[in-house]
């Protein structure tokens, strides 16, 4: 299970994992991480880093070892890793390598929420997503391609990438097909919503998040629901 952390920023994990190969100065660590093209797999901000590097410093994760200066710049304070740094690293990394955890795409989040657009709709913006995966796919590829002088080991991260977004092409086209050829179960009755603004019988009780948008189900608004004055009986 994993723990809370002092300082949970994926950030300062890299910056951690930076350390281990030398001392470094902030502007150093964010020249590195990107050398090494990890602002592939985090969000790599030079302002966010020094708040990661205080915050490391303080829980005493990192440490200063005094201040440096090249040639006509300010002079910058240099970091390198505590034994505590060292032992939280390696606990981190063991969580984060065989723990699966939720995390909250923003697709997962849209594919949620697809029944609020027409099918017609979802139908070009899936075929859109499709295109720009497709894209991105070729684009990683090529990458890959002119990188088979790296070990494989600090590609690992590409590797997952590009599977990953493979997988997701290939469901997004799936379902594209499914759209196209209308085996997709409940077409109509979604159509039917968004013409009439009434929910499909078929489609069982009304959500509560739909209830201010559409009516009930025909059966349920003529036979099932309660006569004025009769108090509820039939």
């Amino acid at each position: 299970m994993a723990r809370r952390r002092a300082v949970s920023n994926l950030l300062a994990l890299a910056v951690l994992v930076a350390l281990t190969e030398r001392p470094m100065h902030p502007y150093e660590m964010a020249a590195t991480m990107r050398s090494q093209g990890k602002e592939r797999s985090i969000k790599l901000n030079y302002g966010s880093l020094y708040t990661v590097v205080n915050n490391l410093a303080r829980h005493g994760l990192i440490e200063a070892m005094g201040a440096g200066r090249e040639g006509r710049r300010p002079e910058r304070t240099v970091y390198q890793i505590t034994d505590a740094g060292r032992k939280e690293l390696d606990d981190w990394m063991a969580e984060l390598v065989a723990v699966p955890v939720k995390e909250y795409p923003q697709f997962e989040a849209a594919l949620a929420e697809l029944p609020v657009l027409p099918p017609g709709r979802a139908l070009e913006l899936l075929r859109d997503r499709a295109s720009a995966l497709a894209e991105a796919i070729a684009e990683v590829q090529a990458e890959l391609a002119g990188l088979t002088w790296l070990p494989r080991l600090f590609m690992l991260e590409a590797e997952y990438h590009l599977a990953m977004r493979e997988a997701e092409l290939a469901w997004v086209r799936g379902l594209v097909a499914e759209f196209e050829d209308r085996t997709f179960p409940g077409l109509d009755g979604w159509q039917h919503v968004h013409d009439t603004h009434e929910w499909p019988a078929e489609f069982g009780p009304v959500p509560p998040e739909w209830a201010e948008h559409t009516s009930g189900p025909a059966s349920a608004r003529d036979e099932d629901q309660p006569r004025k004055g009769d108090g509820g009986r039939n």
